[in-house]
């Protein structure tokens, strides 16, 4: 059967710190973006309103220096072994995350991933402007899913998400398996799994 394992990137393959939180910390408006994600936890803001407040901090940096900070951002162990497992068992892994681009972007050329869906940093001449190109919502994870199971011929419900949070809860309930990853209470009720641990290996070998 073929199927598609989504994951989320904040909380879920990062360990300890978002990467919205790494990033900004490094450019300089770490204290602005730490508010911004607490606002948005507690349901004051959206994605939006936090793409706009962290976006202004990338302005003028190039995709290569956002990949050279991204080498050191904290990981959960067992990244590169779950994408190989996924492709082991005959499935892709795609990263659905309303993090930015850039970060899936990274992901994907460093641990195999197949394609990402995030935020969008707006860019020309080939460095950030400080503005926001599209900031995704969780209904965009879903869009995402949608498209690419219709273009692979896979039906949703034979897919599997691994989330953390709040925002990764619509995207549960499109697809057929669910691994709330060291989860909010929220998200591990929404699931069809929860897993607690350090390897984020064991917990997709647990339901591949």
């Amino acid at each position: 059967m073929k199927r598609i394992v989504f994951f989320d990137i904040d909380g879920t393959l990062t360990r300890g710190v978002t990467s919205g939180a790494y990033l900004a910390g490094l450019l300089g408006h770490g204290r602005a973006m730490e508010e911004a994600e607490a606002a948005y936890a507690r349901g004051e803001i959206d994605n939006d309103e936090v793409c706009r407040i962290d976006a202004a901090g990338y302005a003028g940096r190039s995709r290569d220096e956002l990949f050279c900070l991204l080498e050191d951002m904290p990981l959960v162990e067992g990244v590169r072994r779950a994408v190989e497992a996924v492709h082991a068992a005959g499935a892709e892994a795609h990263i659905a995350s309303l993090a930015w681009g850039v970060v899936g972007e990274f992901l994907c050329a460093q641990y195999g991933f197949d394609g990402y869906v995030g935020s969008e940093l707006e860019v020309a001449d080939g460095v950030c402007t400080g503005g926001v190109a599209r900031a995704l919502e969780s209904e965009g994870k879903c869009a995402y899913a949608r498209e690419l199971c219709a273009a692979r011929g896979i039906d949703p419900c034979a897919c599997i998400a691994v989330g953390d949070s709040r925002s990764d809860i619509p995207l549960f309930e499109l697809v057929g398996t669910s691994v709330a990853f060291n989860a909010s209470e929220e998200a591990e009720r929404a699931a069809t799994h929860a897993y607690r641990g350090d390897d984020i290996a064991e917990a997709i070998a647990a339901v591949l």
